[in-house]
């Protein structure tokens, strides 16, 4: 890819903090499903490009194809449901700002809670969770990573989880915020760890909904694909590919209205200005996940762990990439958080039975309930 058009797609990316609220999560509905199963790559990897407005997400959930809302490189025209701030720093040599919401309670029980979005997820699919935990009295900071939604897209950046720690912890102390709750889904289930294992006095819990990197999909057989592969399957990205991924992978074969505004917000920005830029991060963000499983340092953890696991889940990286043999023996959730519940000193494991990926999503009254519970009943890492 040509660096004179990376650098171009560059000057496309300033974004503007958006002040607007989104509207609340639209009541769910049936929706014709996809008819073909999913060749997608993984955690939630679009091989995919285009579908409907999230403003309209009546009409949306009906449509099928490429139409749809464009967005900018960093997200720009999706607002969030709370007002977006943005941390400014220098990380590798470069200038970079990480968009976050701090949204603080009515009633506050003193604790801060910090949320880390997953690799087809922004800090804005939160918003369920946010509402719940402030409701509770929480303090709830969700950034938006490097390399991700309404954040900074760096044409050169070498990714690590040890980088994005570095980063949330920095935006962290920025804020004041000096011992948190983390809570990490899917990839951010991977940053969460890597978090706690870098700042163990400063995580006063974990909590990990469905993280990946819980096997490590390369020992496994998991074939390595380069940067360059990774960056022409993003290329690809449509509405309907990430609908019928999410469809097979995080909700078991189901699909309803509330859904289709994460598609959207995704396939959006593909849609935009920023397609490449956001292609070739994503590309580096892949490689990134693929070659740092932190399956092997799981004993390390010393703080209070609640795992929260789909049964239905079967998600893993480039799964579509692998021969038949090793795409059978991996993405066995059931089996992953049993093992993980065992390395991890002093974790509590919930399974839902019926659920995929994004429990949270899919049966939102069950997830907080068991994530409310624990937050009240566990004892804290202090």
């Amino acid at each position: 890819m040509s660096l004179r058009r990376l650098s171009l797609l560059a000057t496309l990316s300033v974004c503007t903090p958006a002040f607007v609220c989104m509207p609340a999560v639209f009541a769910a509905s049936a929706v014709t499903p996809a008819a073909a199963a999913p060749t997608m790559v993984g955690e939630g990897g679009p091989a995919a490009t285009n579908a409907v407005n999230t403003a309209n997400a009546a009409n949306a959930t009906n449509a099928v194809g490429d139409a749809g809302p464009a967005y900018g490189p960093e997200l720009e025209g999706f607002n969030y449901p709370a007002p977006v701030s943005q941390y400014d720093f220098t990380s590798q040599g470069v200038a970079l700002h990480m968009a976050y919401m701090d949204i603080k309670p009515a009633h506050a029980n003193g604790r801060t809670a910090v949320l880390l979005h997953g690799k087809n997820f922004c800090a804005a699919t939160w918003e369920p969770t946010i509402r719940q935990l402030n409701d509770a009295g929480y303090r709830v900071i969700a950034p938006d990573q490097i390399g991700f939604c309404k954040s900074s897209k760096p044409e050169h950046y070498q990714y690590s989880f040890q980088q994005l720690a570095r980063n949330t912890h920095a935006l962290l102390q920025s804020l004041g915020v000096t011992d948190a709750t983390v809570i990490g889904h899917s990839t951010g289930g991977m940053l969460a760890i890597r978090y706690a294992l870098m700042y163990p006095r400063e995580t006063r819990q974990l909590v990990l909904v469905d993280p990946i990197g819980l096997e490590d999909w390369k020992a496994k057989g998991v074939p390595s694909l380069s940067v360059d592969q990774w960056y022409e399957r993003e290329l690809k990205t449509s509405a309907d590919g990430i609908r019928r991924y999410e469809q097979f992978t995080y909700y078991a074969g189901q699909w309803r209205a509330d859904y289709e505004p994460s598609v959207q917000m995704l396939a959006g920005m593909y849609r935009g200005p920023g397609k490449q830029i956001l292609a070739w991060n994503s590309a580096l963000l892949y490689d990134m996940i693929y070659t740092q499983p932190v399956v092997y340092e799981l004993g390390q953890l010393s703080m209070p762990t609640l795992l929260l696991i789909g049964q239905k889940d079967t998600t893993a990286i480039a799964k579509d990439a692998a021969p038949p043999d090793v795409r059978a023996k991996i993405g066995h959730y059931p089996e992953l958080g049993k093992a993980a519940a065992k390395a991890i000193p002093h974790a509590t494991l919930v399974e839902f039975a019926d659920l995929g990926h994004a429990p949270q999503m899919q049966d939102p009254q069950a997830f907080h309930k068991a994530l409310l519970d624990w937050l009240t009943a566990a004892p804290t890492n202090r």
